[in-house]
């Protein structure tokens, strides 16, 4: 007599043919059950069982006259309307004893996708992190707009064309070039700028109209100087006198401080009124400094304002004054995230190794379900979805604790560096959704890659050569 499961593989095509209300994949997925010894497989669809073989599982009944194959146990009744791969998927997701190391290879797999989810989305929120807060505060200190007048041009003139440009909220004049602080026998190497109206705001902390000279508060603290101390300003430009070349020298009171953007605030610019300015480094070296409604308005301001300004004055924004910077953060973010996304892309390797064993495991399942019908299209639905349920378990785990873990360490600042050698004294983070959907779709991409190549392969096997295992 034959074994139970090559009878199965005899009758089930004949009877099939001959129940077609039992054909379809909703009727068979509740018919087969699996037996509780090795790989014999039983079908109820009214085939008397074969001697030798155990019952089925006390929770599944022939579905004979219409009665439902389910009884009564709430988790089946919800599983009753799914389609068939899916019903395939879940049920190989489950563990049982002799599929204990697949299950832990599921299990790795899984972990190792969360992992590398989350180590990706806490890397790119540091960078995004740091990146937001220099450039704001780079940004914050730097001219939205810059105009460099050509010698001999009106500046009065250029800066009422620039204010008659739409989108300009202000235009300054100022006056740069190198010069020295002298004090006490203490000489300091410095930039000059001078300008008129109020302090702009590339000066931070340096409030009212400069009457004297505002320095970096670190100059202040190193010197000791306080508002009121009068400084030597010496510009490289000689005076000729009787007694020949002298350099230029004006005296001038301290004004205030002001919070410099770098840590060696000695290096920042000094600002005084633009009349000393001009006296001492002459007017060749004339800019406005144009301020618009944001940031994104500065870009197109900057296209229309060359128009109405002198022919050769070159207009630069707050991006071309910055362009190093920005482009090395963007590729610091970018090789950043592709050495991180390795731990995903093995992962990845680890899912395929899991579906493989599966499919190893199975083969005679996987036979018997070709033969009583399934096509290979519903196989290979079944495992991408088996390995998807894998997939998309590791990647919700991950990005719950990516995010959190980035949200906590953000707002209670728990990463402390010290404030004297970073312009920060913690660790910022900041989870942007666009990095966050970029992560996304590259794991689940890798997962449907892996999880695809595994289906195939049980989508090619031969029913017949799987049931003579």
């Amino acid at each position: 007599m034959y074994p139970p499961h090559q009878l199965l593989a005899r009758s089930a095509r004949s009877f099939v043919a001959r129940k077609s209300n039992i054909s379809s994949p909703s009727s068979l997925r509740l018919a087969w059950s699996q037996c509780s010894e090795g790989s014999k497989k039983l079908c109820y669809l009214g085939i008397p069982r074969p001697e030798g073989c155990p019952r089925p599982l006390p929770d599944i009944v022939p579905p004979v006259q219409g009665r439902p194959a389910i009884r009564s146990r709430p988790s089946k009744l919800l599983l009753r309307n799914l389609p068939f791969p899916a019903l395939i998927a879940l049920r190989y997701l489950r563990s049982t004893r002799r599929d204990a190391f697949a299950s832990f290879l599921s299990a790795v797999a899984a972990v190792g996708l969360a992992l590398g989810v989350a180590a990706m989305i806490l890397s790119l929120a540091v960078i995004s992190g740091f990146q937001s807060a220099l450039r704001g505060e780079l940004l914050g200190r730097t001219p939205q707009i810059e105009a460099d007048l050509p010698p001999g041009a009106d500046a009065e003139a250029a800066r009422a064309a620039a204010a008659r440009v739409p989108g300009v909220v202000s235009v300054q004049i100022q006056v740069r070039g190198g010069g020295w602080l002298v004090e006490r026998g203490k000489v300091q190497a410095v930039e000059l700028v001078g300008f008129d109206g109020r302090v702009p705001r590339t000066f931070p902390g340096a409030e009212g109209r400069p009457e004297g000279l505002y320095v970096p508060g670190t100059l202040a603290a190193r010197w000791g100087l306080t508002p009121g101390a009068v400084l030597d300003v010496v510009s490289p430009r000689p005076t000729l006198t009787p007694l020949g070349p002298q350099p230029r020298l004006r005296s001038l009171p301290v004004a205030g401080t002001y919070t410099g953007a770098r840590t060696q605030e000695e290096r920042e610019p000094v600002a005084l009124p633009r009349a000393v300015a001009e006296s001492l480094l002459g007017t060749a070296d004339r800019r406005l400094d144009v301020e618009t409604g944001g940031l994104d308005a500065a870009l197109d301001v900057a296209g229309r304002l060359p128009s109405a300004l002198p022919p050769g004055t070159k207009v630069r924004t707050w991006k071309d004054l910055n362009r190093p910077l920005l482009f090395a953060l963007r590729l610091e973010k970018l090789v950043m995230f592709v050495a991180v996304s390795l731990i995903v892309l093995v992962a990845s390797l680890a899912l395929v190794a899991d579906l493989a064993l599966i499919i190893s495991s199975k083969r005679p399942e996987i036979g018997m379900l070709g033969t009583l019908g399934a096509t290979p299209a519903a196989l290979r639905q079944a495992f991408v979805m088996l390995g998807g349920l894998v997939a998309g378990s590791g990647v919700l785990v991950g990005t719950v604790l990516g995010v959190g873990s980035a949200w906590v360490m953000d707002h209670y600042r728990l990463l402390r560096v010290p404030g004297r050698v970073y312009f920060l004294d913690y660790v910022p983070f900041l989870v942007q959704p666009g990095d966050l959907v970029v992560v996304l779709l590259l794991t689940f991409a890798l997962a449907l890659a892996s999880s695809l190549y595994a289906a195939q392969r049980a989508a090619a096997l031969d029913p017949i050569e799987a049931l003579k295992r």
